[in-house]
């Protein structure tokens, strides 16, 4: 129904594109069942807003820190590489972790190995450590996976 939906927006209501749109939406079902099997990952919809509001925020407060740093005369900077050892386990919710990292002002997903996540920060002196955790939590909560400790 999702590919279906989608679908129907972007042709914005026309009938005379579903003979098209029928490969397509087939095509995108067969790719996401292979890329993304069912029942592999439980999707929590209540974990996925209390995601994006931790993500809005952090972005909104990240953007402000970044933006202040740069409008400074004298930036007082203190760039680094973290090295984190992810407590989700390997898969999807890594990668999510290491995408919003990435969209996170102020820091860089530099590498994503089986057992550590290279992050790259403006400032050390930023807790890295503790966002990241946070950032595990929900991700966690919204598929719905355990954490290792």
């Amino acid at each position: 129904m999702f590919f279906i939906v989608v679908w129907w927006i972007l042709i914005q209501g026309k009938t005379d594109s579903w003979f098209v749109g029928l490969i397509s939406i087939s095509l995108a079902l067969v790719t996401s069942f292979i890329l993304l099997p069912p029942n592999q990952y439980r999707f929590s919809f209540s974990g996925f807003t209390h995601f994006l509001i931790y993500f809005f925020a952090s972005s909104l407060k990240g953007g402000i820190a970044v933006a202040w740093m740069a409008i400074r005369p004298n930036p007082d900077l203190h760039p680094n590489i973290y090295k984190i050892t992810p407590r989700l386990p390997e898969g999807l919710g890594r990668v999510i972790l290491a995408n919003t990292i990435n969209l996170l002002p102020g820091s860089l997903s530099v590498e994503l190995t089986s057992s550590s996540l290279y992050i790259h920060v403006l400032d050390e002196r930023q807790s890295i450590e503790t966002e990241v955790r946070r950032i595990e939590e929900k991700i966690a909560h919204m598929l719905r996976l355990e954490l290792k400790n």
